[in-house]
């Protein structure tokens, strides 16, 4: 069960890839794009253990749509705020490396976790030692673990812990 899982999830990263690179335009892209997506995975699907991670649930998958989204808002926010500190250059600007803490316990999900700080202006994982992260953060506003885990780390957590557990 858990080789057909991987083998499974390995197929729908391959055909995602296809779609994100091409785009659908016809079913003969559609049909190509799944028979590649066929071939890679029963080539790759063996060499990793990471898709054994993730839920398969109705939650995991609902959340799994919606966490896109939450990137999205969190990098239009990090990115209005990066800009108006560039803009108005009296903003106060206090950078620094915070450790924060993850619940998290997959590889893959403290990897989605920590690209997904790296990509939000403003704050780049520096390092990950088990559940800690260090974050360079452009103003840091609390060094308590705590306080800065949940500024940093939590929006993102709350659906990475669903999807990856």
């Amino acid at each position: 069960m858990q080789q057909l899982k991987r083998c499974f999830l390995s197929f729908v990263f391959f055909f995602g890839l296809w779609v994100l690179l091409t785009g659908i335009s016809d079913p003969q892209e559609i049909i190509t794009g799944a028979i590649i997506a066929c071939l890679a995975s029963s080539l790759f699907w063996s060499s990793t253990d990471l898709w054994g991670e993730v839920q398969i649930n109705p939650k995991a998958i609902l959340y799994a749509l919606i966490y896109p989204f939450v990137f999205a808002e969190a990098l239009i926010r990090a990115n209005l705020d990066v800009a108006r500190r560039v803009i108005a250059p009296s903003l106060p600007i206090n950078p620094g490396i915070v450790k924060v803490k993850t619940k998290l316990k997959s590889r893959i999900g403290k990897l989605i976790l920590a690209n997904s700080i790296t990509l939000t202006p403003g704050t780049l994982t520096v390092e990950t030692n088990g559940e800690n992260f260090y974050i360079h953060w452009i103003d840091v506003t609390s060094p308590d673990i705590e306080e800065a885990s949940h500024q940093i780390v939590q929006k993102f957590e709350k659906y990475l812990e669903v999807i990856f557990g």
